[in-house]
């Protein structure tokens, strides 16, 4: 096997474990305790399950690093063909992956106010309520500004597949059309917050585009260049 090809392979399942790592964090960790718009109900749901929160905390910020991982593979594996372009879409998923590890940081201080630490007795039980319902409502709107560098990323990469000649073309266009589709997401909840269908469509080409992409390199590899 040769080196492009263990450097495809590594890719592949680098992004496979970081799509298993932030599905089950955001079920088994976010998505089962966040209650937007009820601060009491979300605060119940996290102290009674405070462990199972914080783990799914940990394994955001696991699947973060996992990401930033896969995309200096594909940058090993797509710098041959043009290295500035390689950097830069090395350096949109690193700007996506600060700001969604600054984020999680508003979920880790919903954890501190709902704690029932001595120092947090002043305030009384709905304001903290309150104050932690605003934290988790600062880290949607980080992971959303996250997510226009997470699309944005996909462009140059897309393009890089395309052009390589060793990863089948269908795949870079795959990746550049999920580039616009998943922009819609951020645009959509910034711009137009009443009309979340609009992101199916990016959900459904960002599976199919990515997707398609970490199963070609992980049991496929990539084509041996003379």
């Amino acid at each position: 096997m040769n080196s492009i090809n263990k450097t495809a392979r590594m890719a592949g399942f680098l992004y496979l474990i970081y799509m298993v790592t932030t599905i089950l964090a955001d079920v088994l960790g976010r998505s089962k305790f966040i209650v937007y718009g009820d601060a009491a109900a979300t605060a119940n749901k996290i102290m009674a399950s405070g462990w199972a929160f914080r783990n799914g905390v940990i394994g955001d910020l696991i699947s973060a690093v996992l990401f930033l991982l896969a995309a200096w593979a594909l940058y090993v594996l797509l710098q041959p063909v043009n290295k500035n372009l390689a950097l830069l879409f090395l350096l949109l998923n690193l700007g996506g992956v600060v700001i969604q590890c600054v984020s999680d940081l508003h979920l880790i201080a919903s954890l501190l106010v709902l704690s029932g630490a001595d120092y947090l007795k002043v305030f009384q039980a709905g304001q903290l309520q309150a104050l932690a319902m605003l934290f988790l409502y600062v880290y949607k709107n980080g992971y959303m500004i996250a997510q226009l560098f997470y699309g944005a990323w996909l462009f140059p990469l897309g393009f890089l597949v395309f052009k390589s000649g060793y990863l089948p073309r269908i795949l870079g266009m795959l990746l550049i059309v999920e580039c616009f589709c998943w922009l819609i997401y951020p645009f959509q909840f910034f711009l137009f917050p009443g009309y979340e269908m609009i992101t199916n469509l990016s959900f459904a080409v960002g599976f199919i585009g990515e997707a398609s992409l970490t199963l070609w390199l992980l049991l496929m590899g990539a084509r041996e260049q003379k």
